[in-house]
């Protein structure tokens, strides 16, 4: 193998795969980023058997060939690399020579005999921009469990509604919910992604323009842009019917400014206990939408806010991290909360936009 490229692509896209690579025992080539060489670019393969990506970076191919070198040396080599725009690499004794203009380094290889293949995933298609995909996702995949316990609830579900893509994820806690309209119909099988296989996808994905590909199989999703392949593990399980928790009436609404309202959060978490509890104390008899926290050891605060409050009375426990994450996924000023007795979830929705919903269950203390 042998081959010149841009110093600054390379190290572009070994900061990503980086980030795909396994701490396998027992499979020590996964801690590698293999080199396939070929054509007119230089693809640079990852996976951790959950995850895989290959990138595609421009080169000069001279000698076609593979090598896998370790990710942290090369993350490590070229995060302090700098200074010549172009950096040239050749295989020589199953080793891997780099130069630039003021460096000659070899780096010891690993065997690519065992290097895992990236499935090709051909299936059902969806083709929409990357910044709706990436909206949908970013804006529920905090609310799913970080447990790997009960699998379908560690994930984001998404499923079709004719030609809009749903994004739910919930802890049994809070749950969040986002549609995305496109341009196409779908009627794939919903799937399930794991919580940790989100995190990375979104990075991966994140400052893409334009279109990405997207492809399902039983157990496989794919995403391909004109330099990147990324699969992903599809989980295989049911996600809950949350349908069924959403209330269909409401017994007490209140419509107040977002950021008042975060604030108000704020000052209360101050006070909260070691459970984060905060009290929402809603009397739309008289006005008033109070928040409520005591600390034994710090002290107590109360914080008014001001709405537009209808229905009845009530009172419920809520942990403020539960409600303040989120706000990352709305852009309105306003909201509604929306409330139907004790014990029962509060409903929270942006006003002006009907593709986001939020619901948290109250806590029983």
């Amino acid at each position: 193998m042998k081959l010149e490229c841009s110093i600054e692509k390379i190290k572009s896209a070994l900061m990503i795969v980086d980030r795909i690579t396994g701490k396998n025992l027992t499979l020590p080539v996964l801690s590698s980023v293999l080199w396939v060489a070929t054509g007119k670019s230089l693809k640079l393969r990852a996976t951790n058997l959950n995850i895989g990506i290959e990138m595609e970076v421009p080169a000069k191919i001279e000698k076609e060939g593979v090598i896998a070198i370790r990710s942290d040396i090369l993350s490590s080599l070229f995060s302090v690399l700098s200074g010549d725009s172009i950096v040239s690499f050749e295989s020589v004794n199953d080793n891997l020579l780099v130069k630039t203009k003021l460096n000659t380094i070899i780096l010891k290889s690993i065997s690519s005999d065992d290097f895992p293949t990236i499935p090709i995933i051909e299936g059902d298609e969806i083709i929409l921009s990357a910044s709706k995909f990436l909206e949908g996702i970013k804006s529920v995949y905090y609310s799913a469990s970080i447990s790997e316990i009960k699998p379908e609830i560690g994930s984001v579900y998404i499923y079709p509604e004719d030609d809009i893509i749903v994004f739910v994820a919930t802890d049994s806690f809070r749950l969040a919910e986002k549609k995305i309209k496109i341009k196409q119909k779908l009627s794939f099988s919903g799937i399930l992604i794991p919580y940790k296989n989100t995190v990375e996808i979104i990075k991966v994905l994140e400052g893409i323009e334009g279109d990405v590909k997207i492809n399902l199989q039983k157990n496989q999703i794919s995403f391909s842009t004109s330099s990147i392949y990324l699969t992903s593990r599809i989980i295989d399980g049911s996600f809950p019917d949350y349908k069924q928790i959403i209330p269909k009436v409401k017994a007490t609404e209140v419509t107040l400014l977002k950021q008042e309202f975060i604030s108000s959060l704020k000052v209360s978490n101050i006070f909260s206990d070691k459970f984060n509890q905060v009290t929402f104390n809603i009397k739309p008899s008289e006005k008033v939408f109070e928040i409520e926290a005591k600390n034994s050891d710090i002290g107590e605060n109360i914080t008014l806010i001001g709405g537009a409050l209808s229905g009845e009375n009530i009172t419920l426990n809520f942990n403020y991290k539960y409600i303040i994450d989120c706000f990352q996924s709305i852009s309105a000023d306003s909201l509604n909360l929306e409330f139907n007795g004790s014990n029962k979830p509060m409903i929270l929705k942006p006003i002006g936009d009907s593709s986001f919903m939020y619901l948290v269950m109250p806590m029983n203390r």
